[in-house]
């Protein structure tokens, strides 16, 4: 088993092949976190940091006038408030007699086969009972019957860890929740440096480090989605660590809407992580028996730097969170029609856009905004799920069929969860949409928010969708989100209530993506959200592909590509071959570099092929047919970023075999001078020959002395080089 309970000193211990994980119940019942770190013997016993009399620090009750003991300076497992811990704490609520006072105490545990699962949220999944064990640990609060149930999953082989919470409200009265985290973790040294992925619409996920300093360092969404300028995951390491050297952990959120994670340095130079759902203005009322579920947390650790860390994740994520159908499927190579026509297309113009792009290796046409309603601008008609066949000229079947005639699979943009106030639905029900009634609509990109924490609502959107799929063979949906969510009132829900719509909202959409996926589940489902505003773990247990940005520029692309990688598996990247001068930058850029960028993921197409040159077109055939070739290697092969800075970005796949490499370089800038660019390999096996071009050498040949090139010869030069046993 990887958990493994000592009844002696109440100490469990999770072991995986590179980490263990350790925490206690002490003499009063606290459960106490007490290692986290390289594995170690299960007889091994982590110290237990002993605690100090610090100024205004408290004690718990049961430990009296005790000064050494107090939960300000205890690292915990699951810290409340009302305990005399100020820290930032993980669970707070009140009835009608109480205000944040908890005190949570160890009760029992189960140790299972097999990994939970959670009702309504996704998770990670095991592909057999072996694979992953399950520890439970409940906790009971001393003056009332709420309980906290610590989920634990380890996959020992991947070298993965999870964490989950459900609360419950076992007593005889009412208990609202204000706050509900799913993970703490609590180091006993606070010298470390923090990696996360802000950005902005169009520059998503650009990695930003940095030493974390005394007090709160915080970062969240409150925009009801994960949103374009945060990202719910973060990476601690130690100072120097690099992609190849280092100790790091990963906390990835399984969540899509609004998130908090939190930092603390303490007091006592200690480091608190908190992660978990947003909390801002949450009242969530848990009758006697309900219970909360709060959003699962992956945890990944290395000793080998950011780059094995980014690898144990895209592993995990791949194998144990994307829908087996499609984890380890060829992926459709896919032109979307949006830059290419945006509202301005018929279905004549569609079949020839399809035709020209299938010449070149596309096999599928997704279709974008504007096929529905009366839209012909982004004014209307969002909420109006019907075939406008005036403006296509024919039937959803028949563009579907003469699509299938060319040898093209037809795909549709949707954005179900949007509404259009010049639109039938909101006609016939403007109590449909998020907001006070009597206060002023906010809008954004001129539409609204449907309510789909009402399951009048849902219903209408399952029934629309099952409509749509019905008319034609429809084998993907890009499923959309065009702005933040703000101004939350639900006309449906009691004003005590209210406090609870940012979640429900989240649940609701997951119950919308779950009927999809169960419904229709060899779908492909692309999520996508203003670009990649709502690019995350949680979006991925549905979607195994996420448009990334909607900024399609090349070598803006790369950066924001490469910090995605640090989180998330390639193959979840949705990227496409754009146009130039690109329509976001305007920045003119050769072909090789638009078409090398895009196989750094989920490879298409953004681009009107009537503008590209015979030139163009014959590249894009060739390289098309060696992205579908190599599909396998790009979509499952070990990924490194071998380098990264304002000159230059180079990437490679490597197979699990060891047998097979592809490297990607692509030159962001120029200088005055050239210089010579060097370029070591990783992955390969030492002693093994490889041939590159004509040139055979050794792994260790090629991972020491490496690939040199004297560039760019020309601005923004590519290569594409590919690495072979032999």
């Amino acid at each position: 088993m990887a958990v493994v309970f000592n009844k002696d000193d109440m100490t469990f211990t999770l072991q995986a092949e590179n980490y263990s994980y350790q925490m206690k119940a002490d003499e009063k019942g606290v459960l106490r976190h007490t290692y986290f770190g390289r594995r170690i013997d299960c007889s091994d016993r982590s110290a237990d940091y002993p605690c100090k009399e610090y100024g205004f620090s408290g004690q718990p009750s049961d430990a009296e006038n005790d000064r050494s003991y107090s939960l300000d300076s205890i690292l915990q497992e699951y810290p409340v408030s009302g305990t005399g811990d100020y820290r930032r704490t993980c669970l707070e609520g009140y009835n009608d007699e109480t205000a944040g006072m908890l005190d949570l105490r160890y009760q029992s545990h189960q140790i299972l086969k097999g990994k939970y699962s959670l009702k309504g949220l996704p998770a990670l999944f095991a592909n057999c009972e072996e694979e992953c064990d399950t520890l439970i640990v409940t906790l009971k609060d001393r003056w009332s019957g709420v309980f906290a149930d610590l989920y634990y999953a380890v996959f020992p082989q991947k070298n993965l860890l999870t964490r989950a919470v459900v609360i419950r409200n076992e007593s005889g009265e009412a208990f609202v929740l204000t706050r509900a985290m799913s993970l703490c973790l609590d180091f006993p040294e606070a010298e470390k440096e923090i990696i996360h992925l802000p950005g902005c619409y169009a520059m998503e996920r650009v990695p930003e480090r940095m030493r974390l300093v005394r007090g709160v360092t915080s970062f969240s969404s409150r925009r009801g989605h994960s949103s374009h300028h945060e990202n719910p995951s973060v990476i601690l390491c130690d100072p120097g660590t690099d992609e190849d050297r280092g100790t790091c952990m990963a906390a990835v959120l399984v969540y899509s809407g609004g998130f908090v994670i939190e930092a603390e340095k303490t007091h006592t130079d200690s480091l608190r992580l908190i992660a978990g759902i947003d909390d801002h203005d949450l009242r969530w009322s848990l009758a006697p028996g309900a219970s909360f579920t709060a959003p699962e947390v992956i945890l990944a650790y290395s000793e080998s730097g950011l780059g094995d860390l980014s690898r144990t994740l895209h592993k995990g994520i791949r194998e144990n969170l994307i829908s087996p159908y499609w984890s380890d499927r060829e992926r459709p190579v896919v032109i979307n029609n949006w830059e290419a026509t945006y509202f301005d297309y018929d279905g004549e113009k569609l079949l020839r856009i399809a035709q020209e792009a299938f010449s070149f290796g596309a096999q599928m046409l997704v279709l974008d905004d504007g096929w529905f309603g009366e839209r012909s601008d982004d004014t209307s008609s969002l909420g109006d799920w019907k075939v406008n066949e005036k403006k296509l000229g024919c039937t959803l079947r028949e563009l579907a069929c003469r699509l299938s005639d060319i040898g093209m699979q037809l795909g549709l943009w949707i954005e179900p969860e949007m509404i259009s106030e010049d639109s039938d639905l909101y006609r016939s029900h403007p109590d449909w949409v998020l907001g006070h009634p009597g206060r002023g609509r906010i809008y954004s990109r001129g539409q609204l928010v449907l309510d789909i924490t009402r399951e009048d609502v849902r219903q209408y959107l399952k029934d629309s969708i099952d409509k749509i799929m019905a008319q034609a063979d429809i084998y993907c949906l890009k499923w959309d989100m065009n702005r933040s969510i703000c101004n939350l009132y639900s006309t449906a829900r009691p004003g005590a209530s209210q406090g609870e719509l940012r979640h429900r909202y989240v649940l609701g959409l997951y119950e919308l993506l779950d009927y999809v996926k169960e419904r229709y589940p060899h779908l492909l489902l692309e999520g996508c959200s203003g670009g990649g505003g709502r690019f995350d773990a949680g979006i991925l247990f549905y979607s195994p592909q996420i448009w990334c940005s909607d900024k399609t520029d090349p070598i803006d692309r790369v950066r924001i590509q490469t910090g995605t990688s640090l989180i998330y598996p390639v193959s979840s990247i949705s990227a496409h071959v754009s146009q130039s001068p690109n329509h976001q930058t305007q920045r003119e850029t050769p072909i090789t570099a638009r078409c090398y960028c895009a196989m750094q993921g989920a490879y298409g197409f953004e681009v009107d092929p009537s503008v590209l040159s015979a030139e163009e077109k014959a590249f894009l055939r060739k390289e098309t047919a060696f992205y579908r070739e190599n599909q396998g290697l790009i979509r499952n092969g070990a990924f490194y970023r071998l380098h990264s800075d304002e000159l230059y970005s180079a990437w490679s796949f490597v197979s699990e075999d060891r047998k097979k490499a592809l490297m990607i370089l692509v030159f962001t800038a120029e200088k005055a001078v050239r210089q010579t660019v060097l370029i070591r390999l990783k992955g390969l096996h030492e002693t093994a020959l490889y041939r590159c071009g004509s040139e055979v050498h050794t792994g260790r040949y090629f991972m020491q002395e490496g690939l040199q090139w004297s560039g760019p010869e020309y601005l923004y030069e590519s290569q594409k080089i590919l690495i072979e046993m032999i």
